[in-house]
């Protein structure tokens, strides 16, 4: 057997052939949903990627016989280490054969350069910010998949242990929820009582305002104010909120999106929800992560139809000032009254972190249950 070589991705063959190892991978798996190959592509590729302005970044393979058999990511963020005073080097897009000698080759190879670039931690999987997939799955493997979320198969988390050194940083955790036939009265009454005593109210916005009138925007500077304090966050700059207008709200179903307003402060808008009709199903069948030929009119009847029994709760937000006058809730009220008039039946929740009770805490007045788990995992490299 030849011995394993770690390479560097250095042209754009070698950058299709990174994202295609996922793929290869985990084709015919049950449970793992192909990324949509442009998403991928416009991610990883640095002249694409506005978060390339405060990170650097190597991409490595590794080659066995002359066949790929493992890949990540090495990415310095270096916005985030400011905030959190940290010299870290993140990896992920981590994926390997079943070979503890992979494995420990990938990361020592993200670890090797981020010494050299003068960090003393490492930890992921973490994209390069919290838009990207984030954290390893260690419960949930017989659970399908989204494409907000990364997949792997139980082997990974085995070799975390094995390697030794390593300890868990934070943990994520998702939840499956049945769409209730009406809307909870605790909801309902909370709603009621919530406009009525603060001025709030829900609202739906046109594409007009969202995009033209810059509401979208409003959106992401949000998710900067109420997203500072979570775990490693990377503050969105101008560059790419404008990306995630066009990656989400130009393509979101508005009746989907549900702001909330202050009355007494000029309808400012103080919290959101996003949401999408599921397409994990529409593209499980795609062998490559494209669209073509036949998968395209899959998503396009999730996506325009709501020709799924499921809606994601991509993206859900309350400025922190209006989180204890029970904003939260009017959004899931306003919500849920959507998704039952588009016959959802269940909802996936999105990861939160485990230390995150106040959203949690909405589960108990629905039928859910804790279906999923990530973790990122860390490691001082000062030694």
């Amino acid at each position: 057997m030849n011995s394993l070589v770690i390479k560097k991705v250095t042209d754009k063959k070698g950058l299709k052939q990174f994202i295609r190892f996922y793929y290869d991978l985990y084709r015919g798996s049950k449970y793992a949903i192909p990324f949509l190959a442009f998403d991928e592509w416009n991610t990883l590729d640095r002249k694409k990627n506005p978060s390339f302005e405060c990170c650097d970044t190597e991409y490595f393979m590794a080659w066995r016989d002359g066949k790929p058999v493992g890949r990540v990511a090495a990415i310095i963020n270096k916005r985030a280490n400011e905030r959190w005073n940290r010299r870290l080097v993140r990896f992920g897009w981590f994926d390997f054969v079943d070979d503890i000698e992979v494995s420990k080759a990938l990361l020592q190879a993200v670890e090797d350069w981020g010494k050299a670039q003068g960090m003393n931690e490492i930890a992921g999987p973490l994209g390069f910010t919290d838009m990207d997939r984030e954290g390893m799955l260690i419960e949930g493997f017989e659970e399908i998949a989204t494409i907000y979320i990364n997949y792997n198969y139980p082997y990974y988390p085995q070799h975390m242990e094995q390697m030794g050194g390593w300890e868990k940083d934070n943990d994520y955790m998702e939840y499956h929820v049945k769409v209730p036939e009406k809307v909870p009265d605790k909801f309902a009454k909370l709603s009621q009582m919530i406009e009525k005593r603060y001025n709030l109210h829900t609202r739906k916005f046109t594409s007009h305002e969202l995009v033209e009138e810059g509401k979208g925007r409003e959106i992401f500077h949000m998710i900067n104010e109420t997203y500072k304090n979570l775990y490693g966050y990377s503050e969105l700059s101008e560059q790419q909120i404008n990306q995630l207008v066009d990656a989400y709200i130009k393509k979101a179903d508005l009746n989907l999106v549900t702001g909330v307003v202050d009355g007494n402060e000029n309808d400012k808008l103080v919290g959101f929800g996003i949401t999408f009709p599921s397409f994990a199903r529409a593209m499980q069948k795609s062998r490559n992560g494209s669209l073509w030929p036949f998968t395209w009119w899959r998503v396009l009847r999730a996506l325009k139809w709501h020709k799924t029994d499921t809606v994601d709760l991509l993206l859900i937000g309350v400025l922190p000032e209006y989180r204890a006058k029970g904003a939260n809730a009017l959004i899931f009220n306003e919500l849920i009254q959507r998704f039952q008039d588009y016959s959802f039946k269940w909802a996936e929740a999105m990861p939160q972190m485990e230390s995150n009770e106040g959203v949690q805490s909405h589960w108990q007045y629905l039928e859910s249950r804790q279906h999923r788990r990530h973790r990122c995992y860390c490691k001082n490299i000062n030694q």
